[in-house]
């Protein structure tokens, strides 16, 4: 009784501090700035451009929902891509209401409807979340490569720091760790206790190996890049319906697509604040390196945000609401033919 007490107490302390995070971050984002700027942008915009962008973020959905059936496969898991496309919507809603909660409701609602083990779809999804690096990585790389000036100007304006010393810790004890678990995996699973964590890390392992054993590499390639070229086109496309942005280069869209990101990283609801404050920099930056205004880049920066965050999380809460009952009905479908065998 005293357990399930203190979940929904922790579950709204949560959403708290995340809507905290989000006005805080929010208010940095607007304080100082002329909304009439933004409103008369805002009004003259070409949602069409919007309505195009759309189109390539619902896209995403779908191919992520296919590599996703392709990593557990080698687990000998063959799962409905529909299901696995609900169980991603749902896992993304959940992330409007608490940040990072996407991922165990992702790979729960999946065990729903497939029966697949939770620990080892959820350490595919944490190969996910690496391979999503590495293709991040690759537009930083890209945007060194055409937008340095701006990549510069960006980082000094937004106040970025970073430990070298600290990085390096964490990732040592991180690689010990590893070591360690491997090491004595056998000694712990006979504990009890700590037998089913042991369990549950080694199906984590599991899952974040399924890579190597993947029988259509060129199909999982070709999906990852499929995915950050909607995600890409998703951001870019939206520059179109504003005037003052419709000139962007596609080196411009790389360096939108890393700063939105980063943006995104931060654990506010929804991305909102630090998504709008990431875009106001962002576009200061992109201004600044080629001799214009830095406030006008600002202004236009939050103005993108105000069209481009609010069309991600509109399709995340249609796909998500949708998802609640798909996954309902292939719930009970599920159960219905396990009856009719038994």
């Amino acid at each position: 009784m005293e357990k399930t007490s203190k979940s929904p107490v922790k579950s709204i302390l949560t959403i708290v501090i995340s809507l905290a995070f989000a006005g805080f971050f929010l208010w940095l984002a607007l304080r100082g700035l002329d909304f009439k700027v933004i409103q008369k942008s805002l009004a003259k915009a070409n949602y069409l451009w919007v309505l195009f962008a759309s189109v390539f973020g619902l896209l995403a959905y779908w191919f992520r929902a296919i590599r996703w059936n392709l990593m557990l496969e080698p687990m000998g898991h063959r799962i409905s891509n529909s299901n696995a496309l609900w169980s991603i919507s749902f896992g993304y809603l959940m992330n409007l209401t608490i940040p990072r909660s996407g991922e165990v409701a992702r790979a729960t609602a999946l065990y729903g409807v497939e029966k697949v083990p939770v620990d080892k779809s959820f350490g595919t999804i944490i190969l996910e979340r690496v391979v999503d690096l590495v293709c991040m990585l690759g537009f930083l790389g890209l945007t060194l490569l055409f937008k340095y000036d701006a990549i510069l100007s960006f980082y000094k304006n937004s106040g970025i720091s970073m430990n070298p010393n600290k990085i390096l810790l964490g990732l040592s004890i991180l690689i010990v760790g590893t070591i360690l678990f491997f090491v004595f995996k056998k000694k712990l699973s006979g504990i009890p206790f700590l037998g089913k964590i042991v369990n549950f890390i080694d199906g984590i392992f599991q899952g974040l190996t399924s890579i190597f054993k993947l029988k259509e590499k060129g199909k999982f390639i070709l999906y990852t890049l499929g995915i950050w070229i909607c995600y890409y086109l998703a951001a870019y496309l939206v520059c179109f319906a504003l005037p003052e942005t419709s000139a962007f280069t596609f080196a411009d869209g790389f360096f939108i697509i890393v700063v939105g990101t980063l943006g995104m990283i931060i654990p506010a609801s929804g991305g909102i604040g630090a998504y709008n404050l990431a875009m106001k920099y962002g576009f200061m930056a992109l201004f600044i390196s080629v001799g214009k205004s830095a406030d006008f880049g600002g202004e236009m920066g939050l103005t993108y945000s105000f069209i481009s965050l609010p069309l991600q999380i509109v399709i995340m809460l249609v796909m998500g609401l949708i998802s609640i009952p798909m996954l309902a009905k292939a719930r009970n479908a599920a159960v219905s033919d396990k009856n009719f065998e038994n």
